[in-house]
């Protein structure tokens, strides 16, 4: 059978289906699955013999439903919508008029909702990787917990020993950003952790980033402080990967680092500041004990995916200190 996986945006919600996806691959090498995401995040798949990987532009609007449903009605026996917003809909609408089995996602927004606005019911929400494993088996596939890392791209790791080199010391890989302020540090920690593990001439420290404004900041600081590098924007998706997978580890918000990391197996340290992880963001095989938030805020979370407003006025949730990030590490 093909199935077709619909999984748009965001690149960290993207590489939380990879390790489901990779489980399914093995499982049925006789079924060929088709990922319809975003171009630049077609390496994440490149290893799975039978995932087809298919490019969508997420701002294609009402046109491109209709297109990818004249594109896959006949093409593919069954959907599996695990994006499930108003476009997915309607094409979820006109694959099942055509006569394919759909089955999409039950992400809880009504629950998640009440736990961020109301503050009602906050408890251990089911994970996102459970939520899709639980989709697929819906439409007749089981899925395991046996994805522990991609393969080694031979090819990107070379570029990568290329350019920085054989591995001395300790390597350490730092996101500082997210898309918003709620789930950040202030700038003044950053840069207090990065001053302060540069001190170290046995450890290199790696920035990673992504926009205009965050690789221009992360360049500057990497120009101010010993061995430390900005890799921001200069690497492609691949080749990010394999530099990851040989650090020691990365300290990166509740942002996508913390799942691209998982991809490689690479232990991360979480920080955790509007958001919680009992909404279901946590990364795959990520310790507990790496994740790093505020237990005394009540108003915690008041968020599922991060937000530039604070209803008191002060991100009291992003006053951590280095210290104590310093001390996992």
């Amino acid at each position: 059978m093909t199935y077709l996986i619909i999984r748009l945006a965001t690149i960290g919600n993207v590489a939380m289906t990879v390790p489901v996806v990779a489980s399914l691959s093995k499982r049925y090498p006789n079924d060929r699955f088709i990922i319809a995401s975003k171009k630049s995040l077609a390496a994440m798949f490149s290893s799975m013999p039978n995932v087809e990987f298919c490019e969508v532009d997420n701002h294609l609007g009402w046109k491109g439903v209709f297109a990818a449903w004249r594109q896959w009605k006949d093409e593919v026996d069954a959907v599996i919508d695990i994006q499930r917003v108003l476009r997915t809909n309607i094409f979820d609408l006109l694959m099942r008029f055509s006569g394919k089995r759909v089955t999409r996602v039950h992400y809880g927004r009504l629950h998640k909702h009440l736990i961020t606005v109301w503050g009602i019911g906050k408890k251990q929400l089911p994970s996102e990787f459970e939520r899709y494993a639980d989709a697929f088996r819906r439409a007749g596939l089981e899925t395991d917990n046996s994805f522990d890392a991609l393969p080694i791209n031979k090819e990107a790791k070379a570029q990568v020993e290329n350019r920085f080199g054989k591995k001395k010391g300790r390597w350490i890989g730092l996101a500082p950003f997210a898309k918003s302020r709620s789930n950040m540090l202030p700038y003044r920690e950053t840069k207090d952790i990065i001053e302060r593990l540069s001190k170290d001439k046995q450890t290199r420290i790696f920035l990673f980033g992504a926009g205009d404004i965050e690789c221009e900041m992360l360049r500057q600081w990497a120009s101010v402080f010993p061995r430390t590098e900005s890799v921001a924007g200069s690497l492609r998706l691949e080749e990010e990967l394999e530099l990851m997978r040989m650090l020691d580890i990365m300290i990166c918000m509740d942002s996508a680092n913390q799942h691209l990391s998982s991809l490689v197996g690479l232990r991360a340290i979480s920080i955790w500041c509007a958001t919680h992880p009992m909404i279901g963001f946590a990364g795959w095989k990520q310790r507990p004990e790496d994740i790093i938030q505020r237990h005394d805020l009540r108003c915690r979370p008041c968020t599922c995916h991060g937000t530039n407003y604070c209803r008191y006025g002060n991100y009291a949730c992003r006053q951590i200190e280095a210290e104590t990030i310093l001390q996992q590490i």
